[in-house]
């Protein structure tokens, strides 16, 4: 099995809203795609990002994205677009958990790009 198909070895990242794991890429890549798992009735924080935009396709559960001051419902299928600088979470609006891929695309993807403007969990 090559690199780029292999899974077995990928690192669970815990977060106190779920988790997620790294499918494929680095901060440096210029793509990378992970595999967010959020808690029922948890939520991220409300974040932008200035190097990359993202692509999120929802696998299973329910959820409310916030995209600047626009809220949308998203379930099993749905998929939203998030432009470089702009503003948005996610919140796990039911009992099961809510799953996405999330594929980054931009010049650098490291976590330190994430700008928090409002977080349930003290990390501003």
């Amino acid at each position: 099995m090559n690199s780029e198909t292999n899974t077995e070895n990928l690192a669970i990242t815990n977060r106190p809203w779920g988790h997620y794991e790294t499918i494929h890429g680095d901060d440096y890549t210029s793509y990378k795609v992970k595999k967010i798992v959020v808690l029922p009735y948890k939520r991220l924080s409300l974040q932008s990002h200035n190097k990359r935009c993202e692509h999120w396709v929802i696998v299973s559960g329910k959820g409310k994205v916030q995209l600047d001051k626009d809220f949308l419902i998203v379930e099993k299928n749905s998929h939203i677009y998030i432009p470089v600088e702009t503003t948005h979470r996610i919140e796990n609006i039911g009992d099961e958990l809510l799953v996405f891929i999330e594929t980054q695309i931009g010049s650098y993807l490291g976590e330190d790009d994430i700008i928090r403007y409002e977080d349930d969990y003290n990390r501003v």
